[in-house]
This record gives C-alpha cells, sequence and structure tokens, in this order.
C-alpha cells in the first residue's frame, strides 16, 4: 500500500478555486441563450472560450476564420462592481460594462454595436 495517497473528500477550498475562475452555470446560461438566438438569426456562426487568472471570456464571431466580433468577458477582482461584466471589441475597446451579465447582455442593440 501506497503511504504517500491521501484521500481528500469535498474539498471546499479546491472547489471555490475553480468555480471563481469560470463563467458560473447560470451565466453561462444566459451567454448561450444569447448565442443560440444569435446564431438562429445568422448574425454569429461561431464561439471560443479564453480563460485566465483575471477574467474569463467569451468570444463570438461570424465566421471562424475571421477575428471575434465581441467578447464577453468577466473579471474575477474588478476595480469597480461596474466592470465585472464588460464587451469588448477585437482590440479590447470596452463597448459595454454592468456589474449584471443579464442586465448587460439584454440593454445592448447588437446591430449597433
Amino acid at each position: 500500500m501506497n503511504k504517500n495517497l491521501h484521500l481528500i473528500i469535498d474539498n471546499a477550498s479546491k472547489k471555490n478555486i475553480e468555480e471563481k475562475n469560470f463563467f458560473e452555470k447560470d451565466e453561462l446560461k444566459i451567454i448561450l441563450d444569447l448565442y443560440a438566438k444569435m446564431v438562429s438569426k445568422g448574425s454569429w456562426k461561431d464561439y471560443g472560450l479564453s480563460i485566465s487568472s483575471k477574467q474569463v471570456g467569451f468570444s463570438v464571431f461570424k465566421n471562424a476564420a475571421e477575428n471575434a466580433l465581441y467578447k464577453i468577458c468577466k473579471n474575477f477582482n474588478p476595480k469597480n462592481k461596474n466592470l465585472k461584466y464588460l464587451i469588448t471589441d477585437p482590440n479590447g475597446k470596452i463597448l459595454s460594462n454592468s456589474y449584471n451579465l443579464k442586465t448587460l447582455l439584454t440593454n445592448i442593440n447588437w446591430k449597433k454595436i
């Protein structure tokens, strides 16, 4: 028997770290619902995810071979509460921001930005 093995059950600290570094289930549902709606309209064709220690991003593309049209970001430690969720252009310019993801995504006119 290997004495170097340890059994860890329900490691709460590890669970919190993993959840903090991605979209939560309800956030991802809001984003994927919007994505499905925009795909059905023919506006968006593909998506990609980017994950770092500071933020997670959901990039949307018109065509897979082009740059992203928009990036929906979640900052993990924003300096301002309104910078928790962002929509950026391909160059990183902030097009819109909010402390509430659902409000951010429903109050934006995607055709005008």
